[in-house]
């Protein structure tokens, strides 16, 4: 349970979008707060749209709804990043597993990426079980050819400084 007064940036939980609402008693809850500012307990999405990339840390363990809430979220999200060739760097270290069901939802996304202008998807992940998950993802989506892992986001970013995309201090969203 998140305590109603602890401030967002408290909590880590970070976005462009600004919050225009505080949260209060008489307010609603943290939660409806946040997903009314577009920031999620599950994702984060950070587009990039002069460096051409987006950034995504993924949550926890993923469920149908889960999954079809970010689609919708990043496709809205990133409505001017896709207009021209991009990148998805995303931060899969915190995120624990999808229920198998979920596999089509985000193979799907994929597919709708690749064909709005992703010309790669970096993923940042430690984990063996989510990574044979990932797997199943890009064989179903048809991105295995432009998708990589890394361990480390060091690593992750250099591999995009290789392919032409401008990383550096000034250009990372909070919190990475």
């Amino acid at each position: 349970m998140v305590d109603e007064d602890i401030p967002l940036h408290y909590i880590g939980i970070r976005s462009t979008s600004q919050c225009n609402q505080s949260v209060g008693a008489n307010q609603g809850s943290l939660k409806d707060t946040i997903k009314m500012s577009g920031w999620s307990f599950e994702y984060n999405i950070d587009p990039d749209v002069t460096n051409r990339l987006a950034h995504v840390k993924i949550f926890g363990v993923w469920k149908i709804e889960t999954a079809k809430s970010f689609v919708q979220d990043f496709e809205e999200e990133t409505v001017e990043l896709i207009k021209q060739p991009w990148a998805k760097l995303a931060d899969l270290s915190n995120w624990k597993i999808a229920y198998p069901e979920v596999i089509n939802i985000i193979a799907d996304h994929l597919r709708w990426a690749a064909e709005h202008n992703m010309v790669w998807s970096v993923n940042i992940i430690d984990n063996p079980a989510t990574y044979k998950t990932l797997q199943k993802m890009w064989a179903k989506g048809g991105t295995k050819d432009i998708s990589k892992t890394f361990r480390t986001r060091i690593e992750a970013e250099t591999f995009l400084k290789q392919q032409g995309f401008n990383i550096g201090p000034a250009n990372k969203p909070s919190g990475w």
